[in-house]
């Protein structure tokens, strides 16, 4: 079994907002890749963006207010 590692889930309201995020943070790099959401969250459309805690940016919000697509919460597990 592999250990679990801390890391951030960021939810979507829509489907259509979270494939858009992944477009946006493949062209720019942004770690993390789109899963479905973790079930002790319960939030939106289902689907969420896990980012790794230690390869996260300092500074996610200012990314996500560059990228002006619609998210519902930064969770951190």
């Amino acid at each position: 079994m592999r250990a679990k590692e801390a890391c951030y889930i960021i939810s979507f309201h829509t489907t259509a907002d979270a494939i858009a995020f992944e477009k946006k943070a493949g062209s720019i790099g942004f770690p993390g890749r789109l899963i479905p959401l973790p079930r002790a969250i319960s939030a939106g459309c289902g689907m969420s963006w896990k980012l790794p805690k230690k390869d996260a940016p300092e500074q996610i919000q200012e990314v996500l207010a560059s990228f002006a697509i619609n998210y519902e919460q930064v969770h951190e597990l």
